[in-house]
């Protein structure tokens, strides 16, 4: 039997929640049952309703949709709905469906849906019951690495897989993403995006910097004494501390 969602669309403002329901009346396996114009009001419809599916909007006042979204229970699925892009690394750490841009395009909608389980939510929570997933499973299921990163580009929206990223820097409560498109921001800090990065490719060459270590063309003296530049294949140079510069050694001395 086809898999319907009972949906929830949360947004502050009613003309994209009328907007997001036409849409989804193209798709009848997502039956909106209940609509919320706060993460309050969202909270109180969970609470009282078998809710299978959230569409979201990260900007609300108050209570945001990623503060949201980490209230929700595991067996609801849930999607971002935003007119920004900086947010798409925090709502892939917290394993969204999807993360989609306003306006919402049709076409883009349709994948969307497409990815969503065609298992009844109640058999998916008897399964994780007995089988739990171990924390390098879940890790695996939202690092971006799989699911891509969505970074502006001028007037471009590019999903981005980390192994297209060479470098994080920190500028402030933002990160600038180096890649081979150029460079795009994101809403997030560096210690947080460490936290969702694999060392074996990353490495943090100090407090403003991480650089993927494949991206490293070669290495040289620093300024300063004990100090050490990374030189990147696109000719940037980036400081490696002198607490990090033994580190880094290590990892290009295995042999």
């Amino acid at each position: 039997m086809p898999k319907h969602f009972r949906t929830l669309i949360v947004d502050d403002e009613r003309l994209a929640r009328n907007e997001l329901k036409r849409l989804l009346l193209a798709h009848p396996e997502c039956a909106v049952v209940a609509e919320a114009a706060s993460a309050a009001e969202a909270l109180a419809i969970l609470a009282q309703q078998q809710i299978d599916l959230v569409f979201l909007d990260i900007q609300m006042p108050e209570v945001t949709g990623i503060e949201l979204a980490n209230n929700i229970q595991a067996t609801t699925r849930f999607v971002f709905v935003t007119a920004f892009n900086s947010y798409a690394l925090d709502a892939f750490s917290l394993n969204a469906i999807d993360y989609l841009l306003k306006p919402v395009a049709p076409e883009r909608l349709a994948k969307t849906i497409a990815r969503l389980p065609a298992t009844d939510a109640s058999s998916q929570l008897s399964d994780s019951t007995e089988q739990p997933i171990a924390e390098h499973q879940i890790q695996e299921q939202w690092l971006p690495e799989h699911h891509g990163i969505l970074l502006k580009f001028g007037d471009i929206n590019r999903i981005i897989r980390l192994q297209e990223i060479y470098r994080f820097e920190s500028i402030g409560n933002h990160a600038a993403v180096y890649t081979s498109y150029g460079k795009s921001f994101l809403h997030s800090s560096l210690a947080r995006i460490e936290q969702k990065l694999d060392p074996a490719y990353f490495f943090k060459t100090s407090r403003a910097d991480i650089v993927r270590l494949d991206a490293i063309e070669h290495i040289e003296a620093g300024i300063s004494s004990g100090s050490m530049l990374a030189v990147l294949r696109d000719g940037q140079q980036i400081e490696v501390s002198r607490r990090q510069t033994q580190q880094l050694r290590q990892l290009f001395s295995s042999f």
